[in-house]
């Protein structure tokens, strides 16, 4: 407790540009596995081909799923970098990482051209950039949620989940286009390489900008880590039930949110609805992303972190398996769009509060390696094996719903963890009131 008022006083405030350079970078980050998943399909023709469709997308997730793999380790080294190097400096380098890693999906030869080799390539760029992602989400996370001005601390947290969203609308536009534009030929050869070309074009750019931020780890901080000794000791000795519940509570929202994320995957393969219609649902779950992760950040900020995480959640809960066997049932496009708006709204306008419920709740000169373990630990396992285990329930049941069930046990997983979490947003602001 005493660490947690020591190291949490009042800090300069972000400025739009500052908030902008930090979304941004993420978005971009997003961006790649969005259009990973979004042409799941393709890149497993491309890098996996086999007789069997199935085995070539089973495959293509387990590369997916790779890149989850490796998060952990970007967020142990990188995580803890920024909290004895500062924020910025953790940022700009996994910018770099980001940068190699996508370059190599943008211009590998398929195994068609290479063999063997383009797989073995293929794996190591997803580790790349997975390692960059395990280091972004820790210090971008911490560095808006201390800039926030008192009061809004949520609702700019919330902005790094608008990041995803406005991910998600881009590879769906993109893709959306490039089923107009290209013949399935020309989209299976080259066109799916396209998304990650764009994304290196803005990832230079976003790291520019990130390199005028101005730091809110200060010298005070700077000598509360350095006097602790081995940061990661610190965190897993004090701080280990927290991560737990962090990761446990990251379950619902992780395996929720990648679920309407192979939406289009579902669409394509489940639904055999047209490519450009599967590629629209991406656009849509990214617009519901943007506009009710920022709904539940003001409300988590308004009502409190956990209610607003708990009520959208159980509602989820509720309308899951009938919302799926809906989707099932008619098969048309307006029930299709509407239960994925429906469960995306709900998701987000919970999501926006475990991400800063969390935060909150790790002393400042731990605050990102704590916050990017539990964040990595409950990604990775969630999240990188969320589309593996759909198309395998799919395969094994028969049954398209069957991923519903997996969703609600992960929903009733989260709920529980938030129930025991503690909420600090009252304490952090008296503390901020009394400092000034």
């Amino acid at each position: 407790m005493s660490n947690q008022i020591s190291q949490d006083g009042p800090e300069r405030k972000a400025t739009r540009k500052e908030v902008f350079a930090v979304v941004l970078g993420a978005a971009v980050e997003f961006f790649d596995f969005s259009a990973y998943a979004t042409f799941a399909v393709m890149i497993g023709n491309a890098f996996f081909p086999s007789n069997n469709p199935f085995v070539s997308l089973l495959l293509s997730l387990s590369v997916f799923g790779i890149g989850f793999v490796v998060r952990p380790l970007g967020a142990i080294f990188i995580g803890s970098y920024a909290d004895r190097a500062g924020r910025k400096p953790a940022m700009l380098l996994t910018m770099v990482l980001m940068i190699v890693g996508t370059a190599g999906l943008a211009i590998l030869p398929g195994y068609a051209s290479i063999g063997m080799a383009a797989p073995i390539l293929l794996v190591l760029g997803r580790m790349m950039q997975g390692l960059a992602w395990g280091g972004e989400a820790g210090p971008a996370t911490t560095f808006i949620m201390e800039a926030a001005p008192q009061g809004k601390r949520a609702y700019y947290t919330s902005w790094q989940i608008v990041a995803q969203g406005l991910a998600g609308i881009t590879a769906g536009l993109i893709g959306y286009t490039l089923t107009v534009i290209l013949t399935p030929a020309q989209l299976a050869s080259w066109g799916w390489r396209i998304p990650f070309a764009f994304g290196l074009i803005v990832l230079p750019i976003a790291m520019y900008l990130r390199r005028h931020l101005k730091e809110t780890f200060n010298a005070q901080d700077h000598a509360a880590a350095k006097s602790t000794g081995s940061l990661l000791s610190e965190v897993m000795k004090n701080h280990r039930g927290l991560i737990l519940l962090g990761i446990f509570m990251l379950s619902g929202s992780t395996i929720t949110q990648y679920f309407l994320n192979y939406m289009t995957t579902y669409a394509l393969n489940e639904l055999h609805f047209a490519s450009g219609i599967a590629m629209t649902s991406t656009i849509l779950i990214g617009v519901c992303v943007v506009i009710f992760s920022l709904v539940g950040g003001w409300m988590a900020d308004r009502f409190g972190r956990k209610v607003t995480i708990i009520l959208p959640r159980i509602v989820l809960l509720i309308l899951l398996l009938p919302g799926l066997q809906m989707i099932n049932a008619y098969r048309t496009e307006t029930v299709f769009f509407s239960v994925i708006a429906v469960f995306a709204a709900l998701q987000c306008i919970s999501g926006s509060g475990v991400l800063v419920v969390l935060c909150e709740n790790f002393p400042k000169y731990v605050r990102s390696t704590g916050f990017s373990i539990a964040y990595a630990f409950g990604i990775t396992i969630f999240g990188g094996t969320a589309q593996i285990v759909f198309s395998w329930l799919i395969k094994v049941t028969g049954n398209p719903v069957s991923p519903g069930y997996y969703l609600v046990a992960a929903n009733i997983l989260c709920l529980a963890s938030v129930i025991l979490i503690k909420e600090r947003r009252h304490m952090t602001s008296l503390v901020a009131a009394k400092t000034a």
